[in-house]
């Protein structure tokens, strides 16, 4: 069967005829192991800030030294050893621009750094972001680009997927997460391409609001992403 890839100019061009509003998915689960206090003022969230900077860096030694931690303390740990399968495939989400020649973005750094420590089955970029969103660090709380903007901006390519077991997931992989908009949004795409596929999201690093003080930086957990009220929430 011949697969029919779309170009980023043509996706651009039926982005247009879409619809201004979408059912996105009730619930995506999601785990993540690092905190981020962005308005924190002990030495913890100093650190949370350099964390943050040093990902968005996207030093590729770094991202391999925070996959082999994961991997070292997954060792007999349920259930987050169960969310990282080593069956699964994961599918690193889009920044908030169209991918520049000979640049990697940070989280296909990251899903290739858990790949190669064996955390999953084979990394797969079939995620693309079409048309640029504004970028969330940059502006001001009401201005953050909404789920339904990342979700008209984002397309799933039907390239040849890796060989997947009848029980493998989807996991897309990003490297931090707020609100979890862009997840959900994410998630919706490629829910739609692939309706029997079970989809779940990591997140290295995942943002905390405006709380004076953290007391660790790793702190990893499983929680959820869910569509409220006309926006995502995220718990933990």
């Amino acid at each position: 069967m011949r697969v029919r890839i779309l170009s980023a100019t043509a996706v651009a061009a039926v982005t247009m005829t879409i619809a201004c509003s979408v059912a996105l998915i009730p619930v995506l689960n999601f785990a993540s192991c690092y905190l981020y206090a962005p308005g924190g003022a002990c030495l913890v969230s100093e650190r949370s800030r350099l964390l943050c900077s040093l990902l968005k860096a996207g030093d590729a030694r770094l991202l391999v030294a925070y996959a082999r931690r994961l991997r070292r303390y997954l060792s007999g740990r349920p259930p987050l050893a169960e969310f990282l399968d080593p069956r699964d495939v994961l599918v690193p989400v889009p920044g908030s621009e169209a991918v520049k020649l000979g640049s990697a973005p940070v989280a296909n750094l990251l899903a290739e750094a858990f790949v190669r420590e064996g955390l999953a089955r084979a990394r797969w970029d079939c995620l693309r972001r079409v048309r640029a969103v504004r970028r969330s660090t940059t502006a001001a709380p009401g201005e953050r680009p909404t789920a339904q903007q990342h979700y008209d901006t984002l397309f799933v390519e039907f390239t040849e997927p890796p060989r997947l077991d009848e029980c493998a997931r989807l996991t897309l992989v990003d490297d931090v997460v707020t609100r979890g908009r862009t997840l959900l949004a994410a998630a919706t795409r490629l829910h739609e391409a692939y309706p029997r596929r079970s989809i779940q999201a990591f997140a290295l690093v995942r943002t905390l609001g405006f709380v004076p003080r953290i007391e660790r930086l790793f702190d990893p957990c499983i929680g959820e992403i869910c569509w409220r009220r006309g926006d995502a929430r995220r718990n933990p």
